[in-house]
């Protein structure tokens, strides 16, 4: 059975059916979702989930009813419930030609940074302001960027000018490296590069061009990304599935309107 929900209030319990969680669960939780914009809604979120997921288990006698759910349970439950085809050769061929700059080794990105890092202490939209006002006039006196990292900097590279040396795929957070090898710009960005640390402004000094990796080298990687692609899409499916069949309150998640697997 599918409830209404009301709106959300962010100090209510959540209930999945006859199972209130708490706010204190909600607290606890939210400690593992430090990363995310509302780690409060992230926690009320996983926790939604699970319970949901354990109702599952409990029904199809995979657990005990009033037992929690471990791993290996949560592990059997998918298993059972999910379709998930594996990508054939020609998905992971298409992949690995519409995006070939994904399969190039060895490129180097000379770069410097200044960064605004998130504090409790100043409001978010204040240091954005701060960090694109300090954006536009580098842009007008590129010349100034050492200096500029010098004094403003929130990361120890400002003693050297903000300067990060020589870097490669897979040595900064996700959200930097396509800021850094997602075009061929060279100088001062102009845009703020935002990564969970808080606002960059990034200047790139040269680039190294990497070499090709062949298909057959690329291709059981490809595989790998795309049955994890389409799992992650299969759970978000299933999820909303559970959910259209609960009553839910103050549960952040979204209901099925339709069924979405069999």
């Amino acid at each position: 059975m599918n409830v209404e929900q009301p709106a959300m209030a962010g100090d209510l319990p959540a209930r999945v059916n006859h199972v209130e969680i708490d706010r204190e669960a909600i607290a606890s939780e939210s400690r593992h979702h430090a990363d995310e914009a509302d780690p409060l809604l992230a926690a009320r979120r996983a926790l939604v989930v699970r319970e949901l997921f354990r109702q599952r288990a409990a029904e199809l006698a995979l657990i005990d009813a009033d037992a929690p759910l471990e791993d290996d349970a949560l592990e059997a439950l998918l298993e059972r419930e999910l379709r998930v085809p594996e990508p054939t050769t020609g998905d992971c061929r298409r992949f690995y030609e519409r995006r070939p700059e994904r399969f190039v080794r060895g490129e180097i990105v000379y770069a410097s940074h200044i960064l605004f890092a998130v504090t409790e202490r100043m409001p978010l939209a204040q240091l954005r302001g701060k960090a694109e006002a300090t954006l536009g006039a580098l842009l007008g006196e590129p010349h100034t960027f050492e200096a500029r990292a010098g004094e403003l900097s929130n990361c120890p590279s400002a003693r050297v000018g903000g300067s990060l040396g020589q870097l490669m795929r897979g040595d900064t957070v996700p959200e930097f490296e396509r800021a850094l090898f997602g075009s061929d710009e060279l100088g001062v960005l102009p845009r703020l590069v935002s990564t969970r640390f808080g606002f960059h402004l990034v200047r790139i000094e040269r680039r190294e061009a990497g070499y090709p990796v062949a298909f057959e080298v690329a291709e059981r990687d490809i595989a790998r990304f795309l049955a994890e692609r389409v799992r992650h899409e299969a759970i978000r499916q299933y999820v909303a599935i559970l959910a259209s069949e609960a009553s839910l309150e103050n549960a952040a998640i979204d209901a099925a309107t339709s069924p979405l697997l069999q």
